[in-house]
């Protein structure tokens, strides 16, 4: 089984060759939920993952920011705050989390909460087992797993947030809409395509890296698969 490191993503991709610009991804239901995931990744998480994981420095004042708040001693965070909290916050656990290529590692656990680890009476509750309890002081790390109710649980069904047995048209900006032969007739024409013998049909994979570039594309340009899996952005 494969490991969150080697989990990949199998994408078609319509190309004109003419102009090096990839025209949409005929793409599954991995794909669409992967990018819908990126909605969910808190911002801090988005500048950790674009200098960290890729070994790049970020554009603009976030990445200062984020690097202030490294550089900051946890003497200056309150009690029950951690510099972790800030640098790593955790995206909100649902029951549509992705855990096929989530960026920020994280899997769809269970949600898990914390009490007062002195006096059962002290009615204070975090999600985080270093958070300290206002009455007494004392961590709030006796731990209780969250249970789903029946119909939460029954609206999962096969996880992620879009259905399985759709195949998905996703542009070069990731405009992601439902795939069909009189769609895919209706890009070629916006695109003015005339010479259908320069179009290049091609199976690509996208892994972390690729899903790491991807992200970093999304806020740069509006040629995101173009810029990923060609390796410009067709300006």
């Amino acid at each position: 089984m494969a490991t969150h490191s080697e989990a990949k993503v199998t994408l078609k991709l319509l190309i004109d060759t003419k102009n090096q610009k990839v025209l949409f991804a005929e793409a599954g239901k991995d794909f669409v939920d992967f990018l819908f995931n990126l909605l969910h990744l808190p911002v801090g998480t988005v500048v950790r993952l674009l200098t960290e994981k890729s070994q790049q420095t970020m554009v603009g004042t976030l990445g200062n920011l984020y690097d202030s708040i490294q550089n900051l001693s946890e003497t200056y965070f309150q009690p029950n705050q951690t510099k972790d909290a800030v640098l790593k916050p955790k995206a909100p656990l649902s029951a549509t989390q992705v855990p096929l290529l989530s960026l920020d590692g994280g899997t769809s656990a269970a949600k898990k909460y914390y009490a007062c680890s002195y006096e059962y009476s002290h009615p204070y509750v975090a999600d985080n087992a270093s958070a300290v309890c206002p009455r007494c002081n004392n961590k709030l790390n006796r731990e209780y797993q969250y249970v789903a109710a029946a119909n939460e649980v029954a609206g999962v069904g096969d996880g992620g947030f879009v259905k399985g047995v759709v195949t998905y048209m996703v542009m070069d900006d990731l405009v992601v809409t439902p795939m069909s032969t009189i769609s895919s007739i209706t890009m070629l024409n916006k695109f003015n395509v005339k010479d259908v013998g320069a179009l290049e049909e091609r199976v690509v994979d996208l892994g972390m890296p690729e899903g790491l570039k991807l992200l970093k594309a999304s806020l740069h340009t509006e040629k995101v698969l173009t810029s990923v899996f060609l390796g410009n952005t067709g300006d």
